[in-house]
């Protein structure tokens, strides 16, 4: 059967030799060989973003009939809120689908509803319309809360995805002074790659617009994505250096009533508009352990300590990189270890981070990735894939079951190879301390 449109109808799920693909197994025995089958395994996903849909479709694959799945989100709709760096420049929307259908199509069910509390030891949630929901096994993907960092600056939210604004901010120079613009990542901020996005869009915008504003990119950063390593921030910073992009590393800016200052030289910026990346706050659920700022703690499976049951994956765990690929590999975790949970014939493998980023441009986008070994490896970028799908966020679910613009394969083959790539292990215990509190971690 080939995929049809942008979403193959089913994804198979895991079988064993002898057995066609979507016969669930208990432990490699069909369940026509038991007596009668086991009750299903109860599972709640409270998000609807990248790692609460990657989770869904990971447990469908994986688990199948041996689990019953209740999506659990606000929103009624999944939107791939990395395209919304690119909207205001393209004047396209980024990708929006709705929940309940993909549920349905998987045959589980979507509740339009919050996470209010959790209840680990009776094995319950509380919900924002005050339900109360069981569970076998509870995946928080709520993700964090962006908070404006500065008070006068405009932060990269839904709302700067306006295109006549922007390019009115790229054309409005001034009758005298310096016209420049600056992007900033202020301290504290781990996924810096939206900020040169924007710097190198609004440099292609503003050629585009007969405009020619002077443009600088400040950051804490030691040099340009230093995430991804020597080699790929070195391709960065020559791309920025042609683009007449001046970028500041190593500073933070500050907010005073006279401005924004540049530290540590303590000297004005000089801007007549300054961009920033926002910060973000953990969901810091009530009953569930986090740190100072509000982040759920997870170990390698990601299992949340303290509470027999749970798991938690994307931006609001305390892992230190917050972006979408990251938050997919936690779900991947997350998913196995529930499968083998409920009987599937399954090994769970740990979390084991590898970034990969695709830096748009303004014209052909750079790939860029990194094993995160906790040291300064040379990482890589290329104009050619580095991965596949070869999306924004890279998935091993998730992407092939969106399809976007990439044609999705034959349905022969097993969705859990479409994610190509290497990965290694992190080499020092950040699941121990995911860079929480120093005095442990604080219940809600």
């Amino acid at each position: 059967m080939a995929y049809v449109g942008r979403m193959y109808p089913r994804i198979p799920t895991i079988g064993i030799r002898g057995l066609p693909r979507g016969t669930a197994t208990v432990r490699g025995l069909p369940w026509e060989a038991m007596a009668e089958p086991p009750p299903r395994k109860r599972v709640l996903v409270a998000g609807g973003g990248f790692a609460g849909l990657e989770t869904v479709l990971a447990l469908h694959h994986l688990a199948g009939d041996l689990v019953d799945v209740v999506l659990l989100a606000p929103d009624p709709e999944f939107v791939y809120r990395p395209l919304l760096v690119e909207a205001p420049f393209t004047r396209r929307p980024p990708e929006r689908r709705e929940l309940a259908p993909i549920l349905d199509q998987l045959g589980w069910r979507f509740a339009r509803d919050g996470l209010a509390r959790v209840d680990a030891e009776a094995r319950a949630v509380e919900t924002t319309s005050g339900e109360t929901r069981p569970y076998d096994a509870l995946v928080v993907c709520t993700g964090a809360r962006p908070k404006p960092a500065y008070e006068r600056a405009v932060t990269l939210t839904e709302s700067l995805a306006d295109s006549d604004a922007v390019d009115e901010l790229l054309r409005a120079a001034p009758s005298e002074g310096r016209d420049r613009i600056a992007f900033v990542v202020p301290p504290g901020v781990t996924w810096s790659l939206p900020a040169y996005e924007l710097a190198l869009l609004a440099r292609a915008r503003a050629e585009d617009l007969g405009a020619d504003p002077e443009i600088a990119l400040l950051t804490p950063e030691h040099k340009p994505l230093a995430i991804f390593g020597t080699m790929a921030s070195s391709t960065v910073e020559r791309l920025l250096a042609a683009r007449r992009i001046e970028v500041h590393c190593g500073v933070h800016v500050v907010e005073e009533d006279d401005g924004f200052h540049v530290v540590p030289e303590r000297t004005l910026l000089e801007a007549r508009a300054v961009i920033a990346l926002p910060y973000l706050e953990g969901p810091a659920v009530p009953g569930l352990p986090a740190d100072e700022a509000g982040f759920i703690p997870i170990d390698e499976h990601a299992r949340v300590p303290g509470a027999e049951g749970v798991y938690a994956a994307g931006d609001g765990t305390s892992f230190p990189v917050k972006q979408g690929g990251i938050a997919t590999q936690q779900a991947d975790a997350a998913a196995e270890h529930i499968a083998a949970s409920a009987g599937a014939d399954v090994e769970p493998k740990p979390f084991e981070p590898v970034l990969r980023g695709k830096l748009f441009t303004g014209s052909e986008s750079i790939n860029l990735r990194q094993k995160l070994t906790g040291g300064a490896g040379e990482g890589e970028a290329s104009h050619d894939y580095l991965w596949w799908p070869p999306h924004k966020v890279a998935g091993r679910y998730l992407p092939a079951f969106l399809g976007l613009s990439t044609p999705a394969p034959s349905a022969d083959v097993d969705p859990s190879s479409l994610l190509v790539d290497v990965n290694v292990s992190f080499p020092h215990t950040w699941h121990s301390e995911p860079g929480g509190p120093k005095r442990g971690p604080r219940y809600s």
